[in-house]
């Protein structure tokens, strides 16, 4: 009988070595995330198990861009028990692979400030220490291209449905459909896919869960959907704006506080049906959002996106509904009561999005930030005066201008820790200089 893990449940070394024998489990890969939120890992037979869950497996730091220099570049794996999975796609024949995600340690043994899980740990802590637990619930928009007769990646999407369409239109559906088959035998709690609105676009909602875990879920979504589509000959790109002229990926986050088990952000007497906590929560966070712009929007291709007329949320202001606003507080109540920020993008690292907004949200409510007037008008169709007089700015229009601003937040330095931050800043400058130094073929054909 196959394994399937349930989320959130820490498994003894006892236990997983059990599960590891009658999955007749040969490898077992322990992963991680760099800075930018990719997934690395290291693979170790199963014969240097103990050695793996006793923390005794080495990384070399130097090695992994934004971690160690290479005079103190020696550090630690530190597995997640409670991330224990079957890797499905990895069965060959009788024989299986796991993985575990881990947090990075120093060579003294205390928790490594660049690496971006710790941070996230970092920071639920502090929230702890307030009371408060985040939950977030990530909504991941991809694209599924066809590869060429060598195998090389195309811009032509895999099918020509769009938003909600069915088979036989939605020739993804088989895949999609493999995708979430595989993301719930590790346990994922799928609550809906779909086809999105732009041919060969597809989003894969699963149930919100405390940050921590949500993250962990992000990672293990992409690679997992990456991995699926390869089997059908087909390409996963999250970047946030591969075609022009087309709409773009975002990964919309919804976000709520818990107390006590309780929904803090819900008040059915207040107005709005929205506690003091929920109106400093989008107080902050629209007055801090042009500041970590560069975490949720991280490539030059993230600003594409981010323009009016293809629903992408560029407008600074919230709503009870208008989906032309950047934030937007969906109509249920109760516990499901929750702030919805629109503007990040699946390329983003979802351990420092969401320790961003947390520090954020924190920030809000330690300073009781008030909250703005909600606009219910469609601001893609008021005119640049209508918008400043309401008060209506734009987010950064590009990389650059996004680190600019970034560079003189204090709150996100915060919220990352003096490490990350440099080297998020240092690595996205150098790829910003990249690409307005680069003679792109616009430009060849523009003005050759």
């Amino acid at each position: 009988m196959a394994y399937i893990p349930k989320q959130g449940k820490v498994l003894t070394k006892e236990e997983i070595k059990q599960i590891i024998k009658e999955q007749n489990v040969v490898s077992l890969r322990l992963q991680f995330v760099d800075i930018n939120g990719n997934v690395k890992n290291l693979c170790v037979p199963i014969s240097q198990l103990d050695k793996a869950l006793n923390n005794e497996c080495m990384l070399d730091g130097s090695s992994i861009q934004g971690f160690r220099s290479i005079e103190t570049s020696d550090m630690y794996f530190y597995p997640d028990l409670s991330t224990f999975a079957i890797l499905p796609w990895r069965e060959r024949g009788d024989k299986n692979e796991a993985r575990i995600i881990c947090d990075i340690h120093n060579a003294d043994g205390t928790p490594f400030e660049g690496c971006p899980r710790c941070n996230l740990k970092r920071v639920i802590a502090e929230a702890k220490e307030l009371g408060y637990t985040l939950n977030v619930g990530p909504e991941v928009e991809f694209f599924l291209f066809k590869k060429d007769e060598k195998g090389n990646t195309t811009l032509e999407p895999s099918d020509n449905a769009y938003y909600y369409d069915a088979a036989p239109k939605d020739e993804g559906e088989d895949v999609r459909a493999d995708m979430v088959e595989t993301l719930q035998s590790m346990g994922f709690n799928i609550e809906a896919s779909h086809h999105e609105g732009a041919a060969g676009q597809h989003e894969i909602d699963f149930k919100y869960d405390e940050a921590l875990v949500a993250a962990d879920n992000v990672v293990t979504l992409k690679h997992v959907i990456s991995e699926i589509a390869m089997e059908y000959g087909l390409h996963t790109s999250f970047m946030p704006k591969p075609i022009y002229g087309i709409n773009g990926s975002g990964m919309h986050c919804n976000v709520s506080l818990f107390k006590d088990g309780k929904n803090v952000f819900d008040a059915p007497e207040a107005e709005y049906g929205l506690s003091d906590e929920a109106k400093w929560t989008i107080g902050s966070l629209l007055d801090n959002v042009e500041s970590f712009t560069a975490i949720t929007n991280p490539l030059v291709n993230s600003y594409k996106r981010l323009v009016p007329g293809y629903e992408a949320p560029v407008y600074i202001a919230w709503s009870l509904a208008n989906r032309s606003a950047l934030i937007r507080v969906p109509a249920k109540r109760g516990n499901a009561t929750r702030v919805e920020l629109r503007s990040p993008d699946p390329s983003c690292n979802p351990y420092l999005v969401f320790a961003t907004m947390l520090t954020i949200m924190l920030e809000g409510i330690k300073n009781k930030t008030p909250l703005r007037t909600p606009i219910e008008d469609n601001i893609y169709e008021m005119s640049k005066k209508e918008k400043a007089e309401r008060g209506i700015k734009s987010l950064p229009g590009s990389l650059n201008e996004a680190l600019y601003i970034m560079k003189k937040s204090e709150a996100v330095k915060l919220a990352l820790g003096e490490h990350i931050f440099n080297e998020f800043m240092s690595s996205k400058t150098q790829e910003w200089n990249e690409y307005r130094t680069d003679v792109s073929g616009w430009e060849i054909k523009k003005y050759l």
